[in-house]
């Protein structure tokens, strides 16, 4: 009788319990998870992240995941960018709270970050990401609001208020008449000798200037600070204080417009809110996405099929061992005609790493991640998993090993059931063997005839002998190079392993003796299975290297095939350059003979005006000549046939033929053809006795212009010089907005393009970084930039970009 078992954590849903999670180390791929993640927002998603035990639930997070998938093969570069957690920001909006520069500085990255990657989902057709750009609240006019009012280094800017602009103009008018009074007072004679620094500096908000202290009765003023050797006054001459007080009254008049300006700003934070919270909470959700696919990128992992039979994991890898780790092939379900392996083999040999790597990715697949695996894996939806591995004693609740595993192992037995995974490592240890082995053989009975799948390791040869026999449980063997005395790791199903406690013993040298009471201890049954095995295993790893000579040599076989291709490609290629050599001599023969022909006739003609029709020329050998040239014209069609197996040259059009004119589609510059390449397929052009080599796909074949340049080529040419008489290789995009450097990026670019520029240096400044980190992301997603880098210190550091095109 079978029931249904129950997920692992019936409260939140979960696949497995934190002691299962614990245990196959689920949290060290939730903490690489998080480490892909762009702000902290996501980063919370990323590390909440757990195994669910429902199957809608599980396909849901498997799409969104593939849906990033196929964002990142579409965009490779796509992420959050410069998003920044605001939620504090907005909390304290919503009850009325005054905003920080720097908090306003932070929304308004946000919400450019936002703007981009809606931009990158624009015509997206999946439906997670599709709901995200749905969601997303770019605020522009907020963000044009902040970005005015707000520079990178979080000051408020005077276009941020008409009044803030004018009260500025007061202070600095103020200031600077305070300063010249207080250096004109500095320069005067009648100071002279009382002055301890000639200096104008400010204490307490007023401007003051040093006096030495014998000389305090001579100036009239106000005593603000003295020295720390108590040697200078710093005093406020009477003279100045009205001048003061106006710079005062206008610094004050500043700080309560900046207020009424955070006011104004965080009131319209406030409004918008809502909004801007659920915009970050998609943000969030996309990035945990897009983590999600770069972590299978990084594990080289595939979408395991759902099945409800069968655990099938090819190649099957450990996620957390390395790049030393070794694949292994796990089958498990009644797909295969079992539902429980019973692993055994050496100690350090893989048998645990095996349970691990089976409970690790049927979790990893159940939390929407990608399982490093071949493709074609398969995996059931759990609806609990269960581990009991490593050792669980407990000194603090008076437990010994075997208790603590007894006592999970009580839990599982209750909680099992048709859609449970368990795994149990070294079950029945820990206790007497007898005892032992055969409580281990009883629980996995009952787990299986309650409809689990299972996976336990073993040393105990009573239950290799109990897999052999149930109808519903099979072995599984790791290896181990007796050898070597070092592990395979490889698994083996079908086959038990052997724990090679004998032959480790011999190689490290225990004396022969004290081996052979040992064998003769152990019970016949025992070492005649244990002979048998040898046997099998003998047998198995003989056919294992017939199989890979035999691969060895079908690999063999292919790769000479291959070359044996490429042989024959390589022949067509020199036939076909062979070919189109001879047609470019043969072209050559035929022009000649037509000039030569030509300059003949011209002389026929200019004797017979000399001769007043005196001279009779020899029409008949003039003709035969002609028709001569004709018949070696007809010749050399011949030619224009590509032997069998061999195509005519790619683009060049077939009546091309040198001393033609033709045209570059590309450049619409025309010349004569002068040479014909089949070797390259390159065609040169001689126009204005320069000559002009292109790819003959470029060619068409043309009559011959009028004299002079064409009036497409002159403009071209007019247009080019112009650009680089004006344009600069350096652009300085210092003291400007994001939006307006935007714009100046944009046409500077087109205009550099323009005048043939290949490297440009592009001079942002450090500040916050919001200016250099738009250029980039504009310049990565420029189609004719090649590459840029940062500037060198002598090129201006990080305050500059430099940009190849």
């Amino acid at each position: 009788m079978t029931r249904t078992s129950r997920a692992a954590d019936p409260e939140t849903g979960a696949a497995a319990d934190p002691d299962t999670l614990r245990a196959l180390e689920f949290g060290a791929i939730v903490e690489r998870l998080a480490s892909l993640t762009g702000f902290e927002p996501s980063r919370e998603l990323a590390s909440a992240t757990i195994p669910v035990a429902h199957a809608a639930h599980v396909g849901l997070l498997n799409d969104q995941t593939d849906e990033a998938d196929r964002l990142l093969d579409d965009q490779a570069q796509a992420n959050i960018g410069s998003a920044r957690d605001i939620r504090a920001a907005l909390d304290r909006a919503s009850r009325g709270g005054r905003l920080t520069p720097s908090d306003l500085l932070e929304i308004g990255d946000t919400l450019a970050a936002t703007e981009r990657f809606a931009a990158r989902l624009k015509g997206w057709n999946g439906p997670h990401l599709g709901e995200v750009r749905a969601t997303l609240d770019p605020a522009p006019e907020l963000a044009e609001r902040i970005a005015r009012s707000v520079d990178e280094g979080g000051e408020i800017l005077d276009g941020a208020s008409a009044e803030l602009a004018s009260i500025r103009k007061r202070m600095r008018t103020a200031q600077d008449r305070v300063r010249e009074r207080l250096a004109a007072m500095l320069r005067s004679s009648a100071l002279a000798g009382l002055i301890g620094e000639p200096i104008v500096t400010i204490r307490d908000g007023r401007y003051v200037i040093p006096i030495r202290v014998e000389a305090k009765g001579r100036v009239k003023g106000i005593v603000h600070d003295q020295s720390a050797s108590g040697a200078t006054l710093f005093i406020e001459p009477l003279g100045v204080v009205d001048l003061n007080n106006a710079w005062t009254e206008a610094t004050l008049a500043e700080t309560a417009e900046i207020e009424r300006i955070l006011d104004e700003l965080s009131a319209a934070v406030e409004a918008r809110a809502g909004s801007l919270r659920d915009s970050l909470a998609a943000l969030a959700r996309a990035d945990l996405w897009l983590a999600r696919a770069r972590l299978a990128s990084a594990m080289d992992a595939v979408r395991p099929a759902v099945s409800t039979d069968a655990v099938e994991l090819l190649s099957a890898r450990h996620p957390l061992i390395g790049e030393g780790v070794v694949p292994i092939d796990l089958r498990l379900g009644d797909r295969f005609g079992y539902r429980a392996l019973v692993v055994t083999g050496p100690n350090t040999g893989g048998k645990t790493v095996s349970l691990k790597t089976l409970g690790l990715l049927a979790l990893m697949h159940q939390a929407g991640l990608r399982v490093p695996a071949a493709d074609g894996a398969r995996l059931p939806v759990f609806t609990s998993v269960m581990a009991d591995i490593g050792d669980e004693q407990s000194i603090a609740q008076s437990l010994s090993t075997f208790s603590s595993h007894l006592r999970n192992i009580v839990r599982f037995v209750a909680d099992a059931g048709p859609g449970s995974l368990v795994l149990l490592d070294e079950v029945g240890a820990g206790t007497d063997p007898a005892e032992g082995s055969a409580l281990a053989m009883a629980v996995v009975a009952h787990l299986v005839d309650a409809g689990a799948m299972v996976a336990a390791t073993t040393h105990y040869a009573e239950l290799k002998t109990f897999a052999t026999e149930h109808p519903n449980v099979t072995n599984a063997a790791v290896e181990f190079d007796v050898a070597t005395l070092r592990p395979t790791y490889r698994l083996t199903i079908g086959l038990p392993g052997k724990s090679q406690a004998f032959a480790i013993a011999e190689r490290l040298g225990l004396p022969a003796g004290i081996l052979a009471d040992a064998r003769a201890r152990i019970s016949v049954e025992h070492a005649t299975m244990e002979e048998a095995l040898a046997a099998i295993a003998s047998a198995r790893d003989e056919q294992t290297r017939a199989l890979e000579a035999a691969s060895s040599e079908l690999a063999t076989a292919a790769g000479e095939r291959k070359l044996a291709r490429e042989g024959v490609a390589r022949a067509r290629t020199e036939a076909r350059a062979i070919l189109a050599d001879a047609q470019h001599a043969a072209d050559q023969l035929l022009a000649r003979a037509e000039r030569e022909v030509a300059d003949l006739r011209r002389e026929v003609t200019r004797q017979r005006n000399l001769g007043g029709g005196r001279h009779r020329p020899d029409g008949e050998a003039l003709s035969a000549l002609g028709r001569q040239a004709t018949r070696a014209r007809e010749g050399l069609s011949v030619t224009d046939a590509a032997p069998v197996g061999l195509e005519p040259q790619a683009g060049l059009a077939p009546e091309a033929r040198v001393g033609m004119w033709g045209r570059s589609r590309t450049l619409g510059t025309a010349g004569r053809i002068v040479e014909i390449s089949g070797r390259t397929g390159r065609v040169t052009l001689e126009t204005d006795g320069a000559r002009l080599v292109i790819p003959a796909d470029d060619v068409e074949v043309t009559s011959e212009p009028a004299s002079g340049p064409t009036p497409r080529d002159s403009e071209a040419e007019e247009l080019r010089r112009r650009a680089a008489a004006r344009v600069s290789p350096t652009l300085n995009l210092q003291g400007q907005r994001v939006e307006e450097a935007m714009e100046s990026l944009t046409a500077y670019l087109d205009d550099v393009l323009l005048a043939g520029l290949d490297a440009v240096t592009i001079i942002h400044g450090v500040g916050t970084g919001a200016i250099r980190r738009a250029v980039r992301e504009a310049l990565r997603e420029h189609p004719r930039v090649r590459g840029f880098r940062g500037g060198r210190k002598e090129e201006g550091g990080e305050g500059a970009t430099v940009v190849d095109l």
